[in-house]
């Protein structure tokens, strides 16, 4: 299955897919491939769509579900060139869920709950400016615009730029971390000052700051 692999991560590479669309459409594939025991260009229309209902059946969410539908519809049709008559796949109806938004006692909590400065400010950061975690991790200090009093997002979600706000008690927050820690292009770096942050690393410090905070409903955007 290697070659039909490297094919279609080819064919989503070529199409400027995210990393984690990427990830999310090969997973499909190999999970399709391992449940049968085949390559997946040896199965039926059939086969795939009683796969499909055995991800449903096992009380796969109807989101996860549509993420493994357009997976497999992107593998077959553009890469094995199959037609709408060859594989027909329905997507599943979403499921929408508001987010929960945390008291700003409870967002204390957390902050409080940090033992090093930079963390406190990352997830500060994540929190005010409403940053998901490879938004935060990718934040530059050419981002930050203290004149306008705002944080520019590059090629956050769907590929797309904005801008956030970037409030006083943040910017405070920033300037004394700055000059704490003297980065040299990314606000947060990991081991080397060069590079981003990992976003495992930003997550872990999300991880410990909610366990030790005892905020049981935080589901930020460092997630």
């Amino acid at each position: 299955m290697g070659v039909l692999r490297e094919k279609m991560i080819e064919e989503m590479k070529l199409r400027n897919f995210a990393s984690r669309t990427q990830k999310s459409y090969v997973a499909a594939m190999v999970g399709l491939a391992r449940h049968y025991r085949l390559f997946p260009d040896q199965l039926t229309q059939e086969q795939i769509r009683a796969y499909l209902l055995h991800l449903q059946d096992r009380g796969l969410s109807a989101n996860s579900q549509n993420v493994a539908i357009s997976g497999l519809r992107f593998f077959y049709q553009q890469v094995l060139g199959w037609n709408e008559e060859q594989l027909f796949l329905p997507p599943r109806k979403r499921t929408w869920r508001l987010p929960e938004v945390l008291s700003p006692r409870e967002v204390e909590r957390l902050l409080s709950a940090t033992v090093k400065h930079r963390d406190r400010c990352l997830l500060m950061t994540a929190y005010a400016a409403g940053l998901r975690v490879s938004e935060l991790v990718h934040l530059k200090l050419s981002d930050i615009d203290p004149e306008r009093m705002m944080i520019r997002v590059e090629q956050g979600k769907g590929k797309k730029d904005r801008y956030t706000i970037l409030s006083q008690r943040l910017l405070g927050e920033l300037r004394r971390y700055k000059q704490a820690y003297q980065p040299v292009m990314w606000v947060f770096f990991g081991k080397n000052r060069n590079c981003p942050l990992d976003i495992t690393a930003a997550q872990k410090v999300y991880n410990l700051a909610k366990q030790k905070s005892g905020v049981e409903r935080a589901k930020a955007y460092i997630r």
